[in-house]
C-alpha cells in the first residue's frame, strides 16, 4: 500500500524576483520537509532557508507543522527597514 501524496506551493519574494514552486510530498509530511527540500533546490540558492520565518497562507508556522493539500508555503525575509 503506497502512501498518498500532496502538492504544496513554496514562494519566496525579493524586489526583483520571485520563486514560485510546487512540490510533490508525502500526505505525513511537515513544513520541516518541505524546507529541507527547498534547502537542496538550486533554484532557492542564496535564500537563507535556516535563519527564514515560513507562513503558510500569510499565517506564521512552526516546522513540525503537517501540511495539507494545496498549502501555500511562504518563505519570508527579513525587513529592510522598520
Amino acid at each position: 500500500m503506497s502512501a498518498a501524496w500532496i502538492r504544496v506551493e513554496v514562494v519566496y519574494a525579493e524586489p526583483q524576483r520571485a520563486i514560485v514552486k510546487i512540490y510533490g510530498l508525502d500526505s505525513r509530511s511537515s513544513l520541516a520537509d518541505v524546507i529541507r527540500l527547498v534547502a537542496l533546490d538550486a533554484d532557492f540558492s542564496g535564500v537563507d532557508v535556516t535563519n527564514a520565518a515560513f507562513g503558510i497562507f500569510g499565517k506564521p508556522a512552526r516546522p513540525e507543522q503537517a501540511l495539507q493539500e494545496g498549502d501555500r508555503i511562504e518563505i519570508y525575509r527579513a525587513l529592510a527597514a522598520d
